[in-house]
């Protein structure tokens, strides 16, 4: 009677670990599905399986923040890409929230859709850590999750992002190099800096910063907080001008317009300027660079929304995946600019630049997008 009892424990046991350890991806050896356009981090990326599901299927978009104009356009082209038909005919049901910068709100919104069913969800994560538990209930659910712009720190999920600690590194470089080609080896650098708290912010920083560390030169590394919006940008720069006087550079994570209506509005000579892809931070660029405003613009795309639903999709589908995908930084200095090929002078200042992605075959208009809203569809 003991060993019976102790077989069934023992097999239940065993029946026990055995469906545990089916729980969510599965590692395996790669190369993934679109190599070209799901490229691996790196080569020490490892990649990941999920068990096919039959399609269409239930998607979320998880936003936190949407106070500023690149997290709005995101959420509009998702709602574009959606309805694209390469995607249209693979979702039965498409839901946005945006849960401000509250952590346990956006778990909330995670589990939330997890219990309701959702194949998978995708999220601009609040912080880069905390999510444990909604990473366990989505593998015990065999939800894909997707992190993509503000990533977690952890392997256990497949992400998509750009490489954040390069573009910062990228864009303090090339102000050192604007400055070095002027003779100037010292001086003060107006750093403005993007939503505290989360990686991408961090990641950028510390890229900006290793550059002028490495450089050997007096740099005075002044830092504000402009929170990636135009407007915000454009109050702290322009305190930081009335507290600080002539900056040599500005290097900024967003809010770009910003940088530029500041230095114009209180009479700052144009110095090299790093900043994101707005349409009218590259506008300011061509029109004045030959008056001293040197210019470089990364853009760190709305559109990557679509590749991370894209991949969400393909990972649905039983492809094999890399586990932290890589988005090619798109970059225009002052030398590079077109007008009609990478900015638009009939387009809004606030409109994001950077939306194509031919490797994936993505592609969203303008006209898409800006058709759109950034209200939560329920």
């Amino acid at each position: 009677m003991k060993l019976k009892n102790l077989l069934i424990t023992t097999t239940a046991g065993v029946l026990l670990s055995a469906g545990l350890s089916f729980a969510g991806p599965e590692v395996v050896s790669g190369p993934g599905v679109e190599p070209e356009c799901f490229a691996p981090w790196d080569a020490d990326t490892k990649f990941m399986k999920w068990e096919a599901k039959e399609g269409p299927f239930k998607v979320a978009i998880v936003n936190g923040f949407v106070g500023n104009t690149w997290r709005i356009q995101m959420i509009k082209t998702a709602k574009a890409f959606a309805e694209d038909p390469s995607m249209k005919d693979k979702i039965s049901e498409f839901k946005v929230v945006s849960t401000g910068t509250d952590a346990p709100a956006q778990l909330g919104a995670i589990e939330d859709f997890i219990n309701q069913g959702y194949d998978a969800i995708v999220t601009i994560a609040v912080a880069p850590d905390g999510f444990d538990r909604v990473i366990r209930l989505a593998d015990k659910n065999n939800v894909v999750l997707v992190p993509f712009d503000n990533v977690l720190d952890t392997d256990k999920v497949m992400q998509v992002n750009e490489n954040q600690l390069e573009m910062g590194r990228m864009w303090g470089q090339f102000a050192l190099d604007e400055l070095h080609a002027k003779g100037v080896k010292e001086g003060k650098i107006l750093e403005v800096r993007g939503l505290p708290g989360n990686s991408v912010d961090r990641d950028r920083s510390i890229g900006i910063n290793e550059v002028f560390e490495k450089d050997g030169g007096k740099w005075d590394m002044i830092s504000v907080v402009g929170n990636w919006d135009d407007g915000t940008t454009q109050k702290v720069v322009a305190d930081a001008i009335a507290v600080h006087g002539q900056f040599d550079a500005v290097v900024g994570q967003g809010g770009s317009n910003g940088v530029i209506q500041a230095l114009q509005d209180a009479g700052h000579p144009w110095v090299p300027v790093a900043g994101e892809s707005e349409n009218g931070f590259r506008k300011a660029i061509a029109m004045h660079s030959d008056e001293g405003l040197k210019g470089i613009s990364i853009g760190q795309s709305p559109g990557l929304v679509a590749i991370a639903m894209k991949a969400a999709v393909s990972a649905l589908e039983g492809n094999t995946m890399p586990q932290l995908i890589s988005v090619p930084l798109p970059v225009a200095t002052y030398k590079e600019l077109k007008d009609g090929e990478n900015y638009w002078s009939d387009l809004p200042d606030n409109f994001f630049t950077v939306n194509e992605f031919p490797p994936c075959g993505v592609n969203i208009s303008g006209p898409a997008i800006m058709s759109k809203d950034e209200a939560d569809v329920n």
